[in-house]
């Protein structure tokens, strides 16, 4: 009898993890295909560096893969992998160039607008007021409204000049203390969010509270589990926004600023001053750490592939010279340079686990209930990977495969040139997703990428980068999500430029009006 007992538990145990398992959907229609597990709690992910084995999985099983986190099933896309488009206009894809299926692909945003349910992310510790948790709702549409109106690319270049006054300061700092990469990196981020977000005109730098601050809120992923992390977060949010209220009432000029602005019109965005506050926190907290982190990998490329650098330097030797500095006008003169920005962005992204959506029930009722004929159900926890990246595969209804468009070849290997077309420009045909796509990309990739921009442009006009090759090479560690709080790798600098004539042009560099 006891021998029946067990048995029948352990086939009841076994009928369970079956059931789990297998994929399916409502519509009988087979799930994108899943790497076998029989473990109860499904798929085992690391902590650390989960898109290593998401990778590994597309490899082996295709660009969309299903897989099971306890009983609740993800679909994970490698975005620039696979275009994600509606069954109805499949048929012709294979036929368009790749303009035109990124240019689908971006349009079907509205589809992929939504976000999860995620209640210790978006409601223990953010009391649902994190426009990057928030669920596609009308709250989520009036705080990204007024974002852009602070981030639009015409509102970006505004604040080139802000970006150009700071931008020195590194090149001034690594003359004083080239061994601090990480703390003039922060500084400038920090110094120039907190000017644009609460129009802070006193100096900022990376060991200032507030800065301190944001990054514990940022990083102390514990606290997402307690209720005490909301309260954290909201009275730093609210400390911020008061203070610029205080400034306004006592009449001090601090210039404009995103925070100001919300408060002197706050009737036009229809927001609540809670609202308002951490809004301004998601533009303190993630603008500076995005920005730290792509530039650190733009510098870090340069260092690991010296015959690259020396062909971006050669190129601003040739249009810029060595005898005065360069600013945001020779961006137009200055292909090679972008590309090596691209393309440095592109071997290690930020963003390399995606981002998280949740399908809109009103796409999935009024169109078939599949991408690339496998079924994705109601409501379904979609996961948009941006690395690894390869090429774009074009899937059509019934057939596994129906055209394939090699758009990264080599895509472990770091070669700027692939952005360059036969005359020596830009390419307009070949686009990544930094920041994500559609109506869920970062609002301020327009900021950071002139931030970026600036930055490389004149640390690569006056520094020749090497690393020291006695310390070990992390060069995935700015793809972890967080700002790391040691640089793994140690940057050399070697002048390009006399001290004395450096220094001299930094001190008449562009400064703010």
């Amino acid at each position: 009898m006891q021998l029946v007992l067990s048995a029948a538990v352990c086939l009841a145990v076994a009928g369970v993890i079956f059931w789990a398992s297998r994929p399916k959907s409502k519509s009988g229609l087979p799930l994108p295909p899943s790497p076998p597990t029989w473990k109860l709690g499904g798929h085992v992910l690391p902590p650390r560096r989960p898109f290593l084995t998401i990778a590994g999985w597309i490899d082996e099983y295709g660009p969309l893969i299903t897989i099971r986190l306890k009983f609740e099933r993800i679909v994970i896309s490698a975005v620039t992998k696979s275009v994600l488009t509606r069954c109805d206009i499949i048929s012709w894809l294979k036929d368009v160039p790749l303009q035109a299926a990124v240019e689908i692909m971006e349009n079907q945003g509205k589809f992929l607008a939504d976000r999860p349910p995620m209640i210790a992310a978006g409601e223990l510790f953010s009391g649902g007021m994190s426009i990057a948790f928030m669920p596609f709702v009308d709250r989520f549409r009036r705080m990204r409204r007024a974002l852009h109106s602070h981030l639009q690319p015409k509102a970006a270049e505004a604040y080139q000049p802000l970006q150009m006054s700071h931008a020195k300061d590194i090149v001034l700092g690594v003359l004083d203390n080239p061994h601090n990469l990480r703390h003039h990196v922060i500084t400038f981020a920090a110094a120039t969010i907190m000017k644009i977000a609460y129009g802070k005109n006193t100096l900022t730098s990376a060991t200032d509270p507030e800065v301190i601050e944001m990054q514990q809120i940022v990083r102390v992923t514990t606290e997402i589990m307690r209720p005490a992390g909301v309260e954290r977060s909201k009275k730093f949010y609210l400390d911020q926004l008061n203070r610029v209220k205080e400034q306004m009432q006592s009449d001090v000029d601090i210039g404009p600023s995103f925070t100001k602005n919300m408060l002197e019109d706050s009737q036009s965005y229809g927001l609540t001053e809670t609202e308002m506050a951490f809004l301004g926190g998601a533009f303190f907290g993630a603008g500076s750490d995005t920005t730290s982190r792509s530039i650190c990998t733009v510098l870090m490329a340069a260092a690991c592939f010296p015959e690259e650098q020396a062909k971006v330097q050669a190129e601003l030797d040739a249009v810029i010279g060595r005898h005065r500095a360069p600013t945001f006008a020779d961006k137009g003169s200055l292909p090679r340079l972008q590309a090596f920005i691209s393309e440095a962005l592109r071997w290690r992204p930020v963003a390399s686990g995606g981002v998280t959506i949740f399908t809109l029930q009103d796409w999935l009722t009024a169109q078939p209930k599949t991408w690339f004929g496998q079924a994705i159900f109601e409501q379904a926890i979609a996961q948009m990977m941006i690395w690894p990246i390869r090429k774009i595969t074009v899937f059509q209804l019934g057939l596994r495969c129906s055209a394939t468009i090699d758009v990264y070849p080599e895509p472990y290997a770091f070669k700027p040139q692939r952005w360059i077309d036969d005359e020596g420009g830009l390419r307009d045909d070949l686009k990544f997703f930094v920041y994500g796509f559609g109506r869920r990309v970062c609002p301020g990739q327009h900021v950071v990428d002139r931030s970026v921009f600036i930055i490389t442009l004149l640390i690569l006009w006056a520094y020749k980068l090497t690393l020291d090759p006695t310390k070990p090479l992390e060069d995935m560690e700015f793809m972890d999500g967080l700002m790391p709080d040691v640089l793994s790798c140690t940057f050399e600098f070697e002048k390009r430029i006399p001290e004395t004539e450096l220094r001299s042009m930094m001190q008449y560099y562009p400064e703010v009006a």
